[in-house]
């Protein structure tokens, strides 16, 4: 059995141990670019389907939870919807903001989702939402940036997120049913965030650690 050395080990504790201080900070939505720099995300991670990142600031005094939302359509002409759900931890009852293309340009809109077959657009969701906006990125994906008013002392919120590939008319085209779609849904665990918040702090940490790793070795 080949032998593990002391630092190689020293190094793998101290890395794991950053990342349990750090749950919320990902190495690949780290890479996102963001030209919003009106708020700080501090707390970012990779949703389990659909290629699909968030990046999120939660303010525990406001109760609120500022967003940006990255996502690529299933092809270009069709949207990217990231959405909440008061009632459950599905489709039905989401209460949702889709962005997609309309004469060139992005636009984001409110949908209620009442029924697998039934998608409105309204001007009011189950939650008052300011800050709404959305963009294209180089790289194919559409950004949302938004902030939403989450129940008071709320300790998680279910999210269902999506994408399509077309737009009719003004309006979103449904999705295609397959597992990955099907599965884009989650839990998100709010984070009080304050000063330079989790990914500031991991990227100190990752940078001590790769400092003390090849100080140990030479």
């Amino acid at each position: 059995m080949a032998s593990v050395s002391f630092p190689s080990l020293i190094c793998f504790l101290f890395l794991y141990w950053a990342s349990l201080i750090c749950p919320t900070y990902s190495l690949s939505c780290a890479s996102d670019k963001l030209s919003n720099t009106k708020i700080q995300y501090p707390n970012c991670t990779d949703l389990s389907t659909l290629n699909a990142t968030l990046h999120y600031s939660y303010n525990v005094v406001t109760s609120s939870l500022s967003i940006a939302f990255l996502a690529a359509p299933a092809k270009p002409e069709g949207w990217v919807a990231w959405a909440l759900n008061p009632t459950g931890r599905g489709m039905v009852g989401a209460q949702a903001l889709i962005a997609f293309k309309s004469n060139s340009s992005l636009i984001v809109k409110k949908y209620s989702i009442t029924s697998y077959s039934k998608i409105e657009e309204t001007n009011t969701l189950a939650f008052d939402v300011s800050d709404l906006s959305a963009e294209a990125g180089a790289d194919g994906k559409f950004v949302i940036y938004s902030t939403v008013k989450v129940p008071e002392k709320a300790e998680l919120v279910n999210m269902v997120w999506q994408v399509g590939g077309m737009v009719a008319q003004g309006r979103p085209i449904s999705h295609a049913m397959s597992d990955e779609n099907l599965k884009a849904k989650g839990a998100l665990q709010l984070v009080a965030t304050s000063g330079a918040g989790n990914r500031d702090s991991f990227m100190g940490l990752l940078l001590i650690g790769f400092f003390f790793f090849f100080a140990l070795l030479f």
